[in-house]
């Protein structure tokens, strides 16, 4: 049986097949140190864990859920946009929980691409976008970040370009893989461009409150609901990447045609799950402090780490990650990597998995305890 045509135009994801690499060595006695991968090694708060285990008995609790979530939930999200980013919205029509923000992305894409429409793409940025643009037939259109200009996109540049078949734009701010953010002046230049081009403008979140000083919502934006939907996450804000839960926010007519979508795809997000996101959503400021104190630590010891192999980085920058420019006269990123894990054993991944502006550069992640990083850092002297 042949596969569909659509296949041959993607290829299995890097980290799933580097880290069956990873394992291998892992297995065969290498004490390998990964840094490459966003996953957070944290738990969630104790609270969160006591709701989960509680509601599992509540009546009703095992049967299928709301496309739309529990009203609770999706109260709790509006709640949340309104004390963290001064976002209101409306719970009942311009909220939908997701199990997690990538399947908001293959949703937000079938609900709005015809085969043959243009996708304009961050170069770098995260590799799903053009993954699922080219799985729904759309074509892909990269657009330049560099260092430059602060890794946000020259939009006079792109006005410029015939723009008549694009019909979706992403973005991420905070920005992954670089950790830049963008200032409200910038976000209300990414609006207007939106709506000048008819384009929807698909804000990807989930980076906010991890090291970030000032937390901004695309949302928050004048014009945005006209233009704009954002994806959030729970996964990197209260570490439950595993747990599968996410959001998007948007007018009701936006909100409705990703609806329209996500329930002939699944049979909602199980209950427990969607009481213990409540209480998550409920955590007060101390909460992201101890996170950040514990991110912190962290970033202050992988600065050592880079600066001992000798890269450079941005000390501005927020997330979970540190973006790290390769030393003058060292080859690729991608054997610069390979080069760090075979004789370090150590793994970190290689800036071109996010796109060709990613070459030259390579990046860490924060989840990763102190003790392992120490360890890391000892390999170098």
């Amino acid at each position: 049986m042949k596969t569909a045509e659509r296949l041959q135009t993607v290829q299995e994801y890097y980290f799933s097949k580097k880290l069956r690499e990873v394992r291998g060595l892992t297995a065969a006695g290498k004490p390998i140190i990964n840094m490459g991968i966003g996953s957070p090694d944290l738990a969630p708060s104790p609270k969160v864990l006591e709701v989960l285990k509680e509601s599992i008995t509540d009546v009703g609790a095992h049967q299928y859920q709301s496309y739309q979530g529990l009203p609770q939930l999706r109260a709790a999200i509006a709640q949340f946009y309104k004390e963290q980013f001064a976002v209101t919205v409306n719970p009942e029509e311009e909220v939908l929980p997701l199990m997690g923000s990538k399947e908001g992305i293959m949703h937000i894409s079938m609900a709005f691409l015809n085969t043959g429409d243009e996708v304009l793409i961050p170069d770098p940025g995260y590799p799903t976008y053009a993954a699922v643009t080219k799985l729904v037939q759309a074509v892909p259109r990269t657009y330049d970040l560099t260092e430059e200009k602060g890794w946000f996109p020259d939009l006079e540049a792109l006005q410029k370009q015939d723009l008549s078949k694009v019909k979706l734009m992403w973005c991420s701010y905070p920005h992954m893989p670089t950790g830049a953010t963008a200032t409200v002046e910038q976000l209300e230049l990414l609006v207007a461009f939106a709506l000048k081009n008819n384009i929807l403008l698909v804000n990807d979140n989930p980076y906010s409150f991890v090291l970030t000083k000032e937390r901004i919502s695309m949302l928050s934006i004048n014009g945005a609901m006209d233009c704009c939907l954002e994806l959030n996450s729970l996964s990197k804000t209260f570490n439950m990447a595993g747990w599968r839960v996410g959001m998007v926010l948007g007018s009701k007519a936006h909100i409705n045609a990703v609806l329209k979508v996500k329930s002939n795809m699944d049979s909602g997000m199980f209950y427990g799950i969607q009481k213990g996101a409540i209480a998550a959503l409920q955590s007060g400021a101390q909460w992201f402090n101890d996170l950040d104190t514990t991110y912190n630590n962290r970033r202050e010891l992988i600065y050592k780490l880079i600066d001992m192999i000798g890269a450079t980085y941005d000390k501005h920058t927020v997330g979970m990650f540190v973006w790290a420019k390769l030393p003058k006269g060292a080859a690729s990123s991608e054997e610069f990597v390979d080069q760090l894990l075979y004789d370090k054993d150590i793994f970190i991944a290689p800036g071109t998995i996010f796109g060709s502006n990613g070459e030259g550069y390579i990046r860490f992640s924060l989840c990763v305890k102190e003790e392992k990083i120490k360890e890391a850092i000892k390999r170098f002297n």
